[in-house]
């Protein structure tokens, strides 16, 4: 990846691993921390959001850069290369990404314009059953979610097995406070579209579910069942039935 310039906060990472704090743990302790160093309330939020912003774009260019090493295309069909472009802008802006086919065939260069510094690279084209370490994939368990408030409310999530639960919820957490960020979550909330885990789980990308190790079964939830027993009564008039 060719970038110009190195991230103005990229010494931030490091210092996160270093601590062993994550993305969530260190901004929480940001936002804490922030009243303690300055009384203006306003600097202080100003702050804490050019930070997370900051943090969001590390983790998308983090998540571009894997896509480029380790993930491919199935192909330069047009709506291929439109999922990739509206995949990319959703991270990264509208306006600031340029994804075009290469003219041998094998790639689409991606360049990401930012206001420091341009970055370009490429993601490879690799045709379904061309490559033998599909077998080595990761495969997905499952990841049911609900909210505290209505514990019975299901949404039928799947993570990547070698991604703990706790990971997986932190990386859910981010990726929702990400969405609302994004031109595609402006925009909704300025067409009155409710802010809520319900709206973001109907609406967020696949592709960014995929890139923080999430994937969705179904855009509305599910009541809990709790399976209950037939009594001999019932048993006998099923068996009636058959």
């Amino acid at each position: 990846m060719h970038d110009n310039r190195p991230p103005r906060f990229a010494a931030a990472t490091p210092a996160m691993k270093a601590t062993g704090l994550n993305d969530a743990q260190f901004l929480d302790l940001l936002q804490r921390v922030l009243p303690d160093a300055t009384a203006d309330a306003r600097l202080a939020a100003k702050i804490y959001e050019r930070v997370a912003q900051e943090v969001r774009l590390l983790n998308n260019l983090k998540s571009l850069e894997k896509l480029c090493t380790e993930g491919a295309l199935p192909n330069l069909e047009p709506e291929t290369v439109a999922e990739l472009q509206s995949r990319l802008e959703t991270n990264f802006g509208q306006a600031n990404v340029v994804v075009k086919p290469s003219e041998k065939g094998d790639a689409a260069s991606v360049e990401i314009v930012l206001p420091d510094r341009t970055i370009t690279n490429r993601v490879k084209v690799q045709p379904p059953g061309e490559d033998g370490d599909d077998e080595a994939k990761v495969p997905f368990v499952p990841f049911p979610v609900a909210l505290p408030e209505d514990p019975d409310l299901l949404w039928v999530l799947a993570r990547r097995e070698d991604l703990a639960p706790d990971e997986a919820t932190r990386a859910l957490v981010l990726l929702e406070e990400e969405f609302w960020e994004t031109k595609s979550g402006q925009k909704l909330l300025r067409d009155k579209v409710e802010k809520n885990f319900a709206e973001f789980i109907a609406r967020v990308p696949a592709a960014a579910l995929a890139d923080h190790g999430l994937k969705r079964h179904y855009k509305a939830p599910e009541p809990r069942q709790t399976l209950r027993r037939l009594v001999p009564a019932e048993q006998a008039e099923l068996a009636a039935l058959k």
